[in-house]
């Protein structure tokens, strides 16, 4: 009985507050919310406001002055029109051409960059330069490269033998120019991208590939150095190690990058909007073949003054790109994970 009645003591807790704090859970620091509210105000104000005010947009009809509630109308309208698909393909178009094109370039110059080479941290400031200069400011520039009077695009073609070409004023699709100087006949639904819009890709595939340069890098550092001593000593070669090693352990680094540059193609304006104005004076390019969603939904608001219709274009665009984001999770995001 003794022993027993010494166990129920230690059993029992010395303090019973302790005991109610424990049963009741953590304790909230108020507090601690005062920390984190400047952060949701920013969120709220500028992310969250916007978001439900585009939506709330995009349910209306009319002027930027004078709006009435249409419902779906102008996602019906959105989706009949064949501008809004004849758009979807150009930025499907814009979306394939660079995507693919700046993350094999960026993964083979950084692969070369991480090698002890000399001036190594002077090459990942020249690749990285691009990145971080005005948007805008270089568009311009690279615009007057494609310039077909006087541009420097031309006198390139020139040294090897191939005629001066339209480019940004061009409407005709790249295989069939390319079917033409060859005697090749192309149909109608091979002709793919104008040779305008493949000026603008171009472009992009210069400017972004600054960022997966040093995404990759970042990577290729985290890398442990053994495997690869590991991997020359058993006898593999350069390929090999590129092959086995590099690439299956650069997946999560691979994931990241395809996500991020996904995004920034879909929604891709400055530039875009900038060598429009400055080549063809127009937005949209010749015969409207540079004309991407946001490019049509930017016509759609400021030259057609349709607010809702625009804001509906808006959010279809932002319905895409969540989708695609969340399918690359799903089918991609457990092999980077696993990697």
């Amino acid at each position: 009985m003794i022993a027993q009645d010494e166990s129920r003591r230690t059993a029992q807790p010395k303090d019973p507050h302790a005991a109610l704090a424990r049963a009741r859970g953590p304790r909230v620091q108020w507090f601690a919310y005062l920390y984190i509210l400047p952060a949701f105000l920013i969120i709220g104000i500028f992310h969250i406001l916007p978001v439900g005010y585009a939506l709330w947009l995009s349910l209306q009809s009319g002027t930027v002055r004078r709006f009435q509630f249409t419902g779906l109308d102008n996602y019906v309208r959105a989706l009949t029109a064949p501008e809004f698909w004849s758009a979807l393909q150009t930025t499907l178009f814009y979306t394939l051409g660079t995507v693919p094109f700046t993350m094999a370039l960026g993964l083979g110059i950084a692969y070369l960059l991480f090698q002890k080479i000399r001036g190594r941290s002077i090459y990942r400031t020249i690749y990285f330069m691009p990145y971080i200069i005005s948007t805008v400011a270089s568009a311009i520039v690279w615009a007057w490269v494609f310039d077909p009077r006087t541009g420097l695009a031309n006198y390139a073609l020139a040294l090897f033998g191939i005629p001066a070409q339209q480019w940004l004023i061009e409407p005709t699709g790249i295989f069939k120019l390319i079917g033409e100087s060859l005697q090749i006949s192309v149909p109608g639904w091979a002709e793919g991208p104008s040779l305008a819009l493949v000026g603008i890709m171009i472009f992009a595939v210069w400017q972004a590939l600054g960022f997966s340069v040093v995404i990759f890098l970042a990577g290729l550092g985290n890398i442990n150095v053994e495997v690869y001593e590991a991997a020359r000593i058993d006898g593999a070669t350069g390929w090999q190690v590129f092959r086995y090693i590099t690439i299956p352990l650069l997946a999560p680094t691979t994931f990241f990058i395809l996500v991020i540059s996904l995004i920034f193609s879909l929604q891709a304006f400055n530039h875009i909007f900038a060598m429009n104005r400055s080549a063809a004076q127009q937005l949209g390019g010749p015969l409207g073949t540079t004309r991407t969603l946001s490019i049509f939904m930017f016509q759609a608001l400021y030259e057609q003054n349709r607010a809702g219709y625009a804001s509906a274009i808006a959010v279809l665009l932002s319905l895409m790109i969540l989708g695609l984001t969340l399918l690359q999770f799903r089918v991609l995001g457990q092999r980077g994970e696993n990697a």
